[in-house]
């Protein structure tokens, strides 16, 4: 693991481009609904129960990481957000993501996830969740 010596992230590969921290979690959650901030909070309790994961706020998203990032908060609506799963391939077969898309110069593919109500994460989500996680080590 290679330490950024500016701003003390931890990365796999050495050098690594990134945004040295230049936004903060209160930068992303200010301002947002009262639901909005408990989905995420909920969001982040149940990545916790898989295991732990640290948070990194950047330009334009939320990375939720482990060994390395494997989950993104990409919108923080007014009553939903919106978390992108990257997976090698696509899984094609399920009821929560309302898009996959390839990611541009990538072998990747963005499965993309709305989430209204805590109990949007069901047994399907998190079984994705721990896939993500899993990915991750």
């Amino acid at each position: 693991m290679w330490t950024c010596p500016l701003c003390n992230q931890e990365f796999i590969n050495t050098n690594q481009v990134h945004s040295c921290r230049e936004k903060q979690l209160t930068d992303f959650l200010n301002g947002k609904s009262e639901h909005t901030i408990a989905l995420f909070n909920h969001l982040v309790g149940e990545f916790q129960k898989i295991g732990e994961v640290r948070l990194h706020p950047a330009k334009s998203m939320i990375s939720f990481a482990s060994r390395k990032r494997f989950a993104y908060v990409i919108q923080l609506g007014k009553n939903f957000i919106d978390v992108v799963f990257p997976f090698k391939q696509t899984y094609d077969d399920n009821l929560c993501f309302n898009k996959i898309k390839p990611v541009t110069g990538s072998s990747d593919f963005n499965h993309h996830f709305r989430m209204y109500l805590p109990e949007d994460i069901n047994d399907e989500v998190r079984m994705y969740m721990q896939l993500a996680y899993g990915n991750s080590n």
